[in-house]
């Protein structure tokens, strides 16, 4: 028994002698945790720091916007100068709203949405599979050297493919600069949700019997649907408070126009208009108000269906 007992004790001391450190690794230990700590609070103050400016810019809008926030900012179209004279010498709320510049939004984006979402979905397709190649190689680049193009630079093209053919601005040419600006963020988008997925599933339609057309619009996009869908809703939010294309192709209106060959105004070249005219400029905060909040409400969702529809 006292063997046993004397045998338990010399093995508990060689464990505690294993736990136990020498000076210098306790001094090491000590060190890489005090380096570890610092890393720590130099990223949390230099990320509060950062985020300082975004809040300013919140609490700016929001205060300043609210006040003219109101029905008729959504059912009338914008005042004239004089009318805003008027109501600001009588201190009375500034008439009229932003009318025109939704629906103009709408109009503009809903027709970059067709036209840049099946081109964006063809071309991020045909990059996942062939990578390999050249052209698509060539592709690709070209897509990355469109994502970094200034925005100015792509109105000045849309001016000059549609404006100037045209003889007219109108939201046909907006819409075709804004199409421009999301194809990048599409394809990318689409491109890297396909190569995400297992090959198992385009192997396992394949085998089944049915087409290659089949097996990417019934299984590969279904599958892929939560990263694609997340790509489209961050390239319409990046567009949304686009103003220098727009006023390249758009240009402006002061009436509700639904024709698509027609000059047609939009919230950001509205916010550009109100800045311009010292009568106007109260009506800056709210539609920045307005445009915020639908941007914001567009990031919301986009991470919902990330978090929801994991590939």
């Amino acid at each position: 028994m006292m063997e046993q007992v004397t045998a338990l004790n010399r093995t508990n001391s060689k464990r505690s002698g294993l736990k136990r450190l020498n000076p210098d690794q306790e001094s090491s230990t000590r060190v890489r945790k005090g380096k570890d700590k610092l890393a720590l609070g130099l990223v949390c103050f230099f990320s509060f720091v950062a985020m300082i400016p975004l809040f300013l810019i919140l609490w700016d809008v929001v205060s300043k916007g609210y006040k003219n926030f109101n029905l008729r900012l959504f059912t009338e179209v914008t005042p004239s100068s004089m009318d805003a004279l008027l109501a600001r010498v009588n201190n009375e709320p500034i008439p009229g709203g932003i009318l025109n510049g939704i629906t103009g939004t709408l109009l503009i984006v809903g027709m970059a949405i067709l036209f840049s979402v099946p081109l964006g979905l063809s071309i991020g397709i045909y990059l996942a599979d062939n990578q390999d190649k050249r052209f698509a190689k060539v592709v690709s680049y070209l897509t990355d050297l469109l994502q970094g193009m200034p925005s100015i630079v792509i109105g000045i093209i849309a001016y000059a493919w549609v404006v100037k053919p045209l003889g007219s601005y109108s939201a046909l040419a907006g819409s075709v600069a804004l199409t421009i600006m999301m194809l990048p963020m599409i394809v990318r988008s689409t491109e890297e949700t396909l190569k995400m997925l297992p090959v198992a599933y385009k192997e396992a339609g394949l085998a089944l019997g049915s087409s290659y057309t089949n097996v990417v619009f019934k299984v590969l996009l279904p599958s892929g649907f939560g990263g694609i869908f997340t790509g489209i809703l961050l390239a319409i939010s990046r567009v949304m408070g686009e103003t220098a294309p727009l006023m390249l192709t758009a240009l402006g209106a002061s009436v509700v126009n639904w024709h698509v060959l027609e000059p047609t105004s939009a919230i950001p070249l509205l916010i550009w208009d109100f800045y311009n005219d010292p009568n106007l400029v109260d009506l800056v905060w709210s539609s920045s108000l307005l445009l915020l909040i639908v941007i914001f409400l567009l990031n919301w969702i986009a991470k919902t269906v990330a978090r929801k529809w994991k590939v």
